[in-house]
């Protein structure tokens, strides 16, 4: 075993050896792969990711000993679920939320603007006619446009109908799904929010537009039966406050009318009147309690989410780095002229022998 060993370890030095005795053609080898390198590095766009990190309220439930259980399993990674209250939405599914097609498409029409072009302009239409290419993708971009205005179709009209969406609208809510993420601490909860653009300002235009959509969201979702019953008590109240208004206007016109008249038909009816009036004016009070305690309801149900980081414009690529990119050309061309030298270049040699064999053994057969 020992000898195996030393014999391996002999065979790695050997070709270590073997390839760097051949200096020069490791030099042509890692120089043609630097001025690819610096191509592609030169070619390849910048882009620049702009993040929103914010923290949710959570709904206490009086979970008690389940929730310290939670809490302590969550740092094993480990999720028993008994954090997320009763609603069907909870932090867990806001990266499902985020990448439906229905909440893509709301953001179609964001008005961005680039660091260096202050033309407003929609963030499809960014997408659009601003996204930069490496140049190896220009025959592929230039052909679907081809193809685009030969087949183009009148359009359809009246927006988007996103029970049915064009191949362009598909390919445009796909860049979108990869340009936005989201991702949740188990453990804290905490949000993050990411949009990765080739414009930093554009990235961080939409990043605050998609925190700002996604509170939308959460709070019309949290507060919908709130605001149901808050519509319902609304309309109550303005019926008791009309049928108090009628009855106090009836009873104000038969008093004025009757005034000097002492009969007890008039008095009782006078009483009715006053009684009705009471009643409304009863029911009028009790509405106004209500709406007060259903507006309140809104208030409690409305999330509260606290902003850790705001959207701001990054001034540092979140791409790969251009140097990163040229050092690992490098290196592959270096593992290039290994192969060569230990196993690509004997290969050539013995099929250029074999084939000058071959050609030799037909040349020389006798012709009788």
């Amino acid at each position: 075993m020992e000898e195996k060993k030393k014999t391996r370890e002999i065979d790695v030095i050997g070709l270590l050896q073997k390839v760097l005795a051949e200096k020069k053609l490791l030099a042509k080898f890692c120089g043609v792969a630097m001025v690819l390198g610096v191509v592609v590095a030169l070619s390849t766009p910048k882009t620049y990711t702009a993040e929103v990190i914010l923290a949710p309220e959570m709904s206490s439930g009086g979970l008690g000993m389940a929730e310290s259980l939670s809490d302590m399993a969550s740092t094993f990674g480990i999720d028993l679920g008994s954090k997320s209250s009763m609603d069907a939405i909870y932090p867990e599914i806001y990266p499902d939320l985020l990448s439906s097609t229905d909440f893509i498409l709301t953001l179609f029409d964001v008005k961005v603007e680039l660091l260096e072009d202050t033309t407003v302009r929609t963030y499809s239409k960014h997408l659009e006619t601003d996204t930069k290419f490496g140049f190896w993708n220009y025959p592929k971009v230039w052909l679907g446009r081809l193809i685009k205005m030969l087949t183009a179709k009148p359009g359809k009209g009246g927006g988007i109908d996103p029970f049915q969406l064009s191949k362009d609208e598909e390919k445009m809510v796909e860049a979108i799904r990869g340009a936005i993420s989201c991702f949740i601490d188990k453990k804290t909860s905490v949000i993050t929010l990411g949009v990765t653009d080739q414009d930093s300002k554009v990235a961080a235009i939409v990043a605050d537009t998609l925190q700002h959509r996604l509170q939308e969201y959460i709070t019309r979702y949290r507060t919908q039966k709130a605001r149901l019953d808050l519509e319902y008590y609304e309309k109550l109240y303005d019926e008791s406050l009309e049928q108090y208004h009628e009855a106090q206007q009836k009873y104000v016109e038969f008093a004025d009318a009757n005034q000097d008249i002492y009969l007890t038909s008039y008095k009782m009816q006078e009483t009715e009147l006053e009684n009705d009036m009471q009643l409304k004016f009863n029911v009028f009070n009790q509405m106004a309690s209500q709406l007060q305690a259903s507006r309140a309801k809104v208030q409690e149900r409305t999330p509260a989410f606290t902003i850790i980081q705001q959207a701001t414009v990054p001034n540092k690529a979140s791409s790969t780095p251009r140097a990163l990119v040229v050092v690992f050309f490098i290196f592959l061309g270096g593992v290039c002229d290994a192969l060569w030298i230990l196993y690509g270049r004997d290969y050539w040699e013995r099929r250029r022998e074999r084939k000058s064999a071959s050609a030799s053994q037909v040349g020389e057969s006798p012709v009788s």
